[in-house]
């Protein structure tokens, strides 16, 4: 098993992150092409702690190399299975996923969590850790060191997508807050 870890700075409050997150995949973010859809399994509020628990299928494009698909057959649209937690309370998301596609091969289970960075943070000017983890494990078959270079290159591919993922999600939130900073400023002027 091969582990991924990341930590980021968003210059936004959590309030812009946990809610721009449900846009994250939209025609804002350039850099998530490759998400074809994603679709709402299920999602309901927990009476008791008020915490938002929601189920997605993430479907992806992903460039599979060619000697894979031949190899093991499959086609290059892969899903991922995620579910999530808001605590409005606590200020925290905390979402986890893993891949359906492949998972016989390849096991990843990923851990993201959007929190107020308290340290960082002034009155007006509110930031958000992101943290993410993920544990990456070849499951096939075969010698060991097979199994670690497959992991070594799972986590390689990971670490640029992670990347990309954070400056697509940065678009996005640059654009939430401009449009809803518009609308606010229409509204207020309704009113004078």
């Amino acid at each position: 098993m091969k582990v991924f870890s990341s930590e980021y700075t968003f210059d936004y409050s959590w309030e812009e992150c946990s809610t721009a997150n449900w846009r994250k995949y939209c025609p804002w973010n350039n850099k998530s092409t490759h998400v074809i859809a994603v679709d709402t399994l299920s999602r309901q509020v927990d009476p008791a702690t008020g915490i938002l628990r929601t189920e997605r299928l993430i479907t992806c494009h992903q460039q599979a190399p060619a000697w894979v698909i031949s190899l093991l057959g499959g086609s290059n649209t892969s899903h991922v299975y995620e579910t999530s937690y808001v605590s409005p309370s606590d200020k925290r998301v905390t979402m986890c996923s893993t891949n359906l596609t492949w998972a016989n091969i390849l096991q990843v289970r990923e851990t993201v969590t959007y929190q107020p960075d308290l340290t960082a943070s002034s009155p007006g000017h509110e930031r958000t850790q992101f943290t993410q983890d993920a544990k990456i494990t070849a499951v096939c078959g075969g010698w060991q060191k097979i199994r670690t270079k497959i992991e070594e290159a799972s986590v390689e591919r990971f670490s640029e997508n992670a990347k990309r993922g954070r400056e697509g999600f940065e678009a996005v939130l640059e654009m939430s807050r401009r449009v809803f900073g518009e609308e606010r400023a229409k509204e207020q002027a309704k009113l004078h």
